[in-house]
Parts: C-alpha cells; structure tokens; sequence
C-alpha cells in the first residue's frame, strides 16, 4: 500500500493514494490554513469509521441479513498536549434494514474491532474505543 502527500499552498496539502484517489487538506486559520480541506487527524476517525462500516456490512451480509444502510458517527478525544494522540473514540452505529437481530449487529462490530478492523487495532494502542449502536427497521 503506497500514499503521497503533495503541498498545494499555505499549509494545504494534498493526499493521494495509491489506487488512484485524493483528498484535500488543510488547517484552520489559527495555525495558518484555510480551512479548505479535511484535517488530517479527522482523517483517522474517517478511516476507522469506513473500516469498520466495511466490515460490519460484509459480515451481516455474509449472514443474509437484509441491511440497507449502515452510518457511524464517531467522536475522538485526544489529549491536551503534543503528541495530541487520540485517547478515546466512541462509534455509534446506525444499521438500517429489515429483521435484523440485534445479536448480528451486536457480533459484527464486536468482530470488527477485535479481529478485522486494521485501524481499530492501530488506534486502540493509544485510546480506548467504545461501540453502541441502534436498529432502524425498514419495512
């Protein structure tokens, strides 16, 4: 797996990755950006939301589960001095679908964080990630 991170102007920077995509960053004005672009330690939470995502769908779905929708919302802490490494994450998802038992949900994220998700993995050496998560039934 390969990245490049390529200087735009300020402190805007943009990322690309090694199959083919981008993303802008950027800082807030406090620290000399202009605030047009993700910043890169939302960017984690961004990754360990779909790396999750990814395996929650897969998982249910390898269950035949009927899931149509599946939203995280995640908040980090971090800690107040530098290295501002994250020291809590909470993930709330949303799983939508019909006749979805709680149990699958409940042992697709608990098998994403302890076993699938690469970034959960990577993050949990520094904070402590806690799960919750509601069913929403289509009819």
């Amino acid at each position: 797996m390969t990245a490049r991170v390529k200087y735009i102007e300020g402190i805007q920077l943009l990322g690309e990755s090694g199959s083919g995509h981008t993303v802008v960053m950027d800082g807030s004005p406090e620290v000399g950006g202009r605030n047009m672009g993700v910043r890169p330690m939302e960017l984690f939470l961004i990754g360990l939301g779909g790396c999750a995502s990814i395996d929650v769908l897969s998982i249910l779905r390898k269950g035949r589960h009927a899931v149509n929708d599946c939203q995280v919302a995640i908040q980090g802490e971090r800690a107040e001095e530098d290295p501002k490494v994250y020291l809590a994450i909470t993930m709330h998802f949303t799983v939508t679908g019909k006749d979805i038992p709680s149990k699958a949900v409940e042992r697709a994220i608990q098998l994403s964080e302890e076993k699938y998700c690469s970034a959960a993995a990577m993050l949990a050496k520094t904070a402590t990630i806690r799960t919750s998560f509601e069913i929403v039934e289509q009819p």
